[in-house]
């Protein structure tokens, strides 16, 4: 395969993959590089599958989600009968009963769909003193899930930002400064 043909297939996909490489610390993986980063991006995106929602660092968010949508991408396009997508799902899901799931219960469920497969929220950023390397935190998920509702959303204004707080009360002064102007001059 040329490098047009692998260009036609990456600006088919319905996600963007970042280009750059995240740092992914995992002690069992620490010392094996690019392999070791794969092994572990591929128990997390196993995770990912089984539990349908995942708490985790920035960098490990990123690229699970990149890599499930992939996943969850070829699955929907090519089925079960098709053979290099089922060793791709044999691969990426170390839990063989998962490979069933993605084919008999996710496939089902994103066969309509026209976005992205999964969500991704910011959580809330947790120093921890122990912990000098801790980083922000967030929440993947697949949409449809039979969970509840996270009640945290990135779409939800947060009032108390002191942005948002000084904004609030530049919006109000102005307000004032307008009705006092339309008093003053009728």
């Amino acid at each position: 395969m040329n490098q047009a043909e692998v260009g036609k297939l990456i600006n088919q996909m319905r996600f963007k993959v970042q280009p750059k490489a995240w740092k992914l610390r995992d002690s069992s993986n620490l010392n094996q590089g690019l392999r070791g980063r794969l092994l572990t991006t591929r128990k997390t995106v196993t995770e990912l599958i089984q539990n349908e929602r995942l708490e985790l660092s920035y960098p490990r968010g990123i690229v699970a989600r990149e890599y499930t949508e992939r996943l969850i991408q070829e699955a929907v396009a090519h089925g079960d009968k098709h053979k290099p997508t089922m060793e791709l799902a044999d691969w990426w899901l170390k839990d063989k009963s998962l490979v069933h799931k993605l084919f008999k219960v996710l496939v089902p469920r994103f066969k309509d769909f026209d976005s992205s497969y999964t969500r991704f929220f910011h959580g809330p950023f947790i120093q921890q003193l122990e912990d000098p390397f801790s980083r922000p935190r967030v929440i993947v998920e697949l949409k449809g899930h039979p969970f509840p509702p996270l009640s945290y959303s990135n779409t939800e204004v947060n009032r108390g930002l002191i942005s948002n707080v000084l904004l609030a009360e530049a919006r109000r002064e102005a307000r004032l400064r307008e009705e006092f102007s339309k008093s003053q001059s009728s």
